[in-house]
């Protein structure tokens, strides 16, 4: 066992006293020990129930013969960060999450850790871990919080935040905004919609990391907490065979993450933290392979914010495994590939059928021939930028207009808010990447203020920033190389005609290469707006959003 350092013979004395004064008897050190990590925080609706998971978690690693020990992680809600400087704190904190588990667990020498995250940036951070520390590990995540209803219709966070604009452009009032605000999030959890929590926790399923139901058992279900005692068992299991999570998270198990992300309309959030966990477990993902992908992989589902169902009809319709058994019958996935159910990928969705056709759609009527996400390439984003292409309208597909050019996300959602943007404009968002903002801030309020403003069908919004995945409508993030390091973003200037074809896959701004490169010269770098704390050492590190926004 990796804990015998610190529990066998006579120099492990010392530690040994230590895990006396734990309350460990002899006969618990003899064991295998397993590391609970709880993202618990009472700030974060999605993890505020977690402290229930955790210990249905023990109880498992219990039954199953081993001593459960549990430390914390961070987690950050974004929807509470949205809209101030709180939100260059988020991505940031994936890095946090991923140090501080390495930290403890290496420390602490488990022999096993069991991850239960929920929120956006907690996932990815631990599955980081998981992949850097290559031990034993299972995930179980809090769930997803069930929808809120107004009006006889189902709602979600990103209800209230299009109702804002709503408002403020005279088409509700006081009590109707009221109503959203006060109905909208009924339940703990992580946000009822196929936004980034959701997202990841269910390609954690896809990639093979969490049990069946990990993304979709809504948290208030009791289902839940057997779900987590399965996995406190089944961590048992992954120590006793050794199976560790680079075993289970090889190129192919990405391949299928990334399909499945194509056929769920997934968080164009997924497209930063797949290539970061691939590249702690020493797999380089070429994001252009997500529009070969794309092009053979049928959308299936339109969840909110594409469409208006939610992840508790996902689960009723047979969740994760079944759109991943209706993918495999047409042979879009790897099945041959391990798991932590020690099973294959085939063994795991053999028999899941779809439930309910119109919530999963089966690959010969789909909602769409190719997948929910897309990267753009052309003048503007050299090395790509990403489109959630199953949550734009039709008519946004191809569009032209004029660049509105804003240096920061406050400017323009004021100028939004003040009625400057027309229909047709562009409007672009820049020195927001990973280095510029820093933190490469989440853009849902812009996007949700064109909405609820009535230009949701007539104005593209671009940046090197990020979305949330509550955003719909045509918004395109991750524009790379960003601003801040002179990427074309930085040349554009207001009044520009930027092309957008999102079938077609390019993205430029319609000004010769010539009037570019004079633009260039004399261009100059912009003082970094954060000089001192975190966020400055992150900034110096941080790579770009197409390389996932790792630190080198």
């Amino acid at each position: 066992m990796k804990s015998s350092v610190i529990k066998d013979g006579i120099n492990a004395a010392p530690q040994r006293t230590l895990l006396h004064a734990l309350g460990l008897t002899d006969e618990e050190i003899k064991k295998p020990l397993i590391g609970i990590v709880s993202s618990k925080n009472d700030i974060v609706p999605g993890h505020m129930n977690i402290d229930k998971v955790v210990e249905a978690v023990k109880q498992g690693v219990a039954l199953a013969g081993g001593v459960p020990i549990v430390f914390p992680a961070i987690a950050v809600c974004d929807g509470i960060a949205m809209g101030h400087e709180g939100m260059k704190y988020s991505l940031v904190t994936r890095e946090l999450i991923a140090d501080s588990t390495e930290a403890m667990a290496k420390a602490h020498a488990f022999d096993g850790l069991v991850m239960v995250p929920n929120c956006d940036k907690n996932v990815p951070g631990l599955l980081m871990a998981a992949a850097r520390l290559n031990i034993p590990s299972i995930f179980v995540s809090g769930g997803p919080m069930l929808a809120g209803h107004v009006d006889g219709k189902k709602i979600s966070y990103s209800t209230v935040s299009e109702a804002v604009s709503r408002y403020k452009v005279g088409e509700i009032d006081d009590a109707k905004l009221a109503e959203y605000e006060n109905n909208a999030c009924p339940t703990c959890g992580s946000c009822s919609g196929m936004f980034t929590a959701n997202s990841m926790n269910c390609l954690t399923e896809v990639i093979g990391m969490g049990l069946q139901g990990n993304g979709t058992i809504p948290a208030v279900y009791s289902q839940r907490l057997l779900l987590a005692k399965h996995a406190g068992m089944k961590i048992m299991e992954l120590v006793n065979n050794n199976i560790r999570p680079r075993d289970i998270m090889t190129e192919k198990a990405f391949e299928n993450a990334l399909t499945v992300d194509m056929a769920l309309g997934c968080s164009t959030n997924t497209m930063l933290h797949l290539p970061a966990i691939a590249h702690e477990c020493g797999i380089d993902i070429d994001l252009d392979i997500a529009n070969d992908i794309s092009a053979k992989t049928p959308n299936l589902c339109h969840l909110a914010p594409a469409g208006e169902h939610f992840i508790e009809e996902l689960n009723e319709a047979g969740g994760i495994y079944a759109v991943m058994n209706e993918l495999s019958k047409h042979g879009l996935l790897n099945t041959d590939i391990l798991t932590c159910t020690g099973k294959t990928v085939a063994e795991n969705i053999n028999g899941c059928e779809i439930k309910n056709t119109e919530i999963i759609r089966t690959y010969e009527n789909p909602y769409s021939r190719t997948g929910g996400i897309a990267v753009l390439k052309g003048n503007l984003a050299p090395d790509g930028c990403v489109v959630k292409r199953s949550a734009v309208a039709e008519e946004m597909m191809h569009h032209k207009g004029f660049a509105r050019v804003f240096d920061c996300e406050e400017d323009a959602l004021n100028a939004i808010y003040d009625g400057k943007i027309n229909p047709g404009d562009v409007v672009v968002i820049r020195y927001e990447g990973p280095k510029g903002g820093p933190g490469m801030r989440e853009m849902l309020n812009p996007t949700s203020a064109i909405m609820g403003s009535g230009l949701g069908n007539c104005v593209a919004l671009i940046t090197d920033g990020r979305f949330s995945g509550a955003t719909r409508g045509a918004a395109i993030g991750h524009v790379s190389p960003e601003a801040a390091v002179g990427g074309p973003i930085a040349l554009v200037e207001e009044g520009d005609t930027i092309e957008i074809d999102i079938p077609s896959n390019t993205i430029n701004v319609l000004v010769s290469d010539e009037e570019l490169a004079k633009r260039k010269a004399l261009w100059t770098p912009r003082q970094p707006r954060i000089t001192t704390g975190y966020l400055a050492r992150y900034a110096k590190l941080v790579t770009s959003g197409t390389k996932g926004a790792v630190l080198e």
